[in-house]
């Protein structure tokens, strides 16, 4: 089934109240459960979160994989699940500005971004507070924290319910293609979560655009689900982009192989291959399309938004349709289209060897 914005079923309203005791035993089971989005399990979320647990749930951006972001031992458990490189920091959601600023120093630039993009697509990258509670394992050690206040109902449900911060990456093995669904996560983690709470499919589709603030020039460590032209919009100044350097990378989404399908990834495609999968944009079809082993378009009508709710589903889809190679039309380069050729950059990117690749012992 094909997904587009449409398909996001958000519920309207969620009173989670009191999810019981803060603690509970957690055990292992053969099949990660998976509820659709209600008051209950908005509860029992929060409960396994406090208790240690992981629990995936939708935002606007993608599905995220959470954790008690204070919980050095919960957040242990991510890393192992996805096969997470140690040096890679968490994303730390929050339900409302106040309490980001508890937890990171905002600068004049942090807090205009925060005021015109919070509830939003838009995680920052700030100085730790005095007294942040996050934890080392959590921000990878650095002196920095990455938050993010997310706009779904769910995600605003659960954080509430759960009374603390919780990190949060997308919920896919490392180096995959992010979840747009619960399907999606529910395949890469068929029992290794606690819960999958199902709030439909994601509408923006793409993950949070995160902007270092942590000195006078705000800069972005990844393009994503907010357009560059807006940030700079608001900040009346050209924004650069960084791109990631060494072995350390300061935000998630740094490593140079990132957001990979099995098959490899072939982009600015004039004509497809034989045996190739096709992912095209706003109506192009190249030599060779007929031919394709699978055809998927990301927008016939060449909408960005649009494009960018359906990348991952599309890849995931092309990605199964046994073809080799996804060869992938020139997209443009502005608007979200930044971000998608960000993604497909780091898709078709060389693979980590198989004996260094990160591996699940979860």
């Amino acid at each position: 089934m094909t997904t587009t914005p449409s398909e996001h079923k958000p519920a309207a309203e969620f009173n989670a109240g009191h999810a019981g005791r803060d603690i509970l035993s957690l055990t292992t089971t053969t099949a990660t459960r998976v509820l659709p989005a209600d008051a209950a399990a908005v509860a029992l979320a929060a409960e396994r979160l406090r208790a240690g647990g992981l629990v995936a749930f939708p935002t606007e951006t993608v599905y995220g994989l959470g954790a008690d972001a204070t919980n050095g031992a919960a957040v242990a458990r991510i890393y192992a699940a996805k096969g997470r490189p140690r040096f890679n920091p968490l994303i730390s959601h929050v339900a409302d500005a106040q309490e980001a600023r508890r937890l990171g120093r905002f600068n004049a630039a942090a807090r205009k971004l925060a005021a015109a993009f919070w509830p939003g697509p838009l995680t920052l990258v700030v100085p730790k507070a005095a007294g942040c509670t996050i934890a080392a394992l959590t921000t990878a050690g650095l002196d920095t924290v990455a938050l993010r206040v997310p706009s779904h109902p769910v995600a605003q449900a659960i954080l509430r319910a759960a009374g603390r911060p919780i990190a949060a990456p997308s919920a896919n093995r490392s180096g995959r293609i992010s979840p747009t669904t619960a399907a999606h996560v529910r395949a890469d983690f068929p029992d290794a979560l606690d819960l999958i709470v199902d709030g439909g499919a994601t509408a923006v589709g793409l993950e949070s655009t995160i902007v270092a603030c942590v000195d006078e020039t705000p800069v972005v460590l990844r393009l994503g689900g907010l357009a560059r032209g807006a940030i700079e919009e608001v900040l009346g100044a050209p924004v650069g982009v960084r791109k990631a350097a060494g072995e350390a990378p300061q935000a998630p989404g740094q490593l140079a192989s990132h957001y990979a399908p099995r098959a490899a990834v072939r982009r600015g495609a004039v004509q497809v291959e034989r045996g190739e999968a096709l992912l095209t944009f706003a109506g192009a079809a190249p030599p060779g399309t007929a031919d394709a082993v699978a055809v998927l378009d990301l927008s016939p009508r060449g909408d960005f938004v649009e494009a960018a709710a359906n990348f991952f589903s599309y890849l995931r889809r092309l990605d199964a349709s046994g073809a080799d190679t996804i060869a992938v039309v020139p997209i443009p380069e502005r608007h979200l289209g930044e971000a998608i050729n960000d993604r497909l950059r780091r898709a078709a990117a060389p693979r980590p060897p198989a004996s260094t690749a990160p591996r699940s012992t979860g």
